[in-house]
């Protein structure tokens, strides 16, 4: 896919980002939902995260007809499926858009939220995915209370990210996720949208990002930032909802597409035949495409 291609494709096709960029921190219970316990080091489970991404990756349910792009972990941007660089692969196999992880995790909860760990190798990081043709990053921080200043801070960072990326002409998808279950979701909510506005009317012109936000308790409260002409495209995470319920508020949010997660590989297990695997995968590949694209 050439960069014209790409940008075609992530700004107007129907379809969803699908989320495969499970960390360290992450990895262990994915594959444990997986059905896969067991391993010994930290490389034996990457290992094993990567067999369950070729997996997933392979399946016949997984192209660009529904799927317009994935994210990555830097692991499995430097590993193979089929012999062929898993972006390559992506781009020529599936005609899916790859995107990368590029951040270290979370900080300590201060001021009601988590900010990113530094990533003082940010431009090495950059020029590798430059080197493997992705067209853009993500990095998640996360919120945990309807603190203004921790909100404030957590959107600061995001975007001092985000104009580090754009200078090395690549897409940065901006999380702020807003955790789903704590009491004041809604105020937190309408804080970040504040704190979005604002930094999306600083971006130099001709900037476009891609905001990956919880599905808000409000429907539509996030509908004002699909046209401002820093936008890309604004996706939802499913941030522990389960599919049904995840693909529900989906369909309440006007033009938001799904980047799912744990919901995209819900029921898939490592026992399943080849056959029933898919058959499970492309279940949920058509809920998630469905409530991406409804009016």
């Amino acid at each position: 896919m050439s960069p014209s291609e790409m940008t075609q494709q992530m700004t107007s096709a129907p379809g969803f980002i699908a989320a495969l960029d499970q960390s360290g921190g992450s990895t262990p219970n994915t594959l444990k939902r997986y059905g896969v316990q067991g391993w010994q080091t930290d490389q034996e489970m990457f290992s094993l995260i990567h067999r369950m991404r070729s997996r997933i990756i392979t399946s016949s349910a997984f192209s660009g007809q529904k799927i317009i792009g994935a994210i990555l972990f830097k692991t499995t941007l430097e590993s193979e499926i089929e012999c062929v660089p898993t972006a390559k692969y992506l781009m020529s196999n599936r005609r899916i858009v790859p995107f990368l992880k590029i951040d270290n995790g979370l900080a300590k909860l201060s001021d009601g939220v988590r900010l990113m760990k530094p990533i003082p190798e940010l431009e090495e990081t950059l020029k590798l995915a430059l080197a493997h043709g992705v067209f853009g990053t993500k990095m998640r921080s996360v919120i945990d209370e309807a603190n203004p200043n921790g909100i404030s801070k957590i959107v600061a960072q995001q975007f001092d990210f985000a104009r580090q990326i754009l200078e090395y002409d690549l897409v940065p998808i901006v999380e702020p996720e807003v955790t789903i279950d704590i009491k004041d979701k809604a105020q937190s909510e309408d804080i970040l949208l504040e704190n979005l506005t604002r930094h999306l009317d600083a971006l130099p012109d001709n900037a476009k990002v891609i905001l990956k936000l919880t599905l808000p308790e409000q429907p539509n409260l996030y509908a004002p930032l699909l046209d401002h002409p820093a936008i890309m495209r604004v996706v939802a995470l499913s941030g522990g909802y389960s599919l049904k319920d995840a693909t529900a508020k989906l369909r309440e949010n006007r033009g938001m597409i799904a980047s799912f997660s744990r919901a995209l590989t819900s029921g898939l297990l490592k026992s399943l035949s080849d056959q029933e695997f898919n058959t499970m995968l492309t279940s949920n590949v058509e809920q998630i495409f469905d409530a991406s694209v409804a009016d």
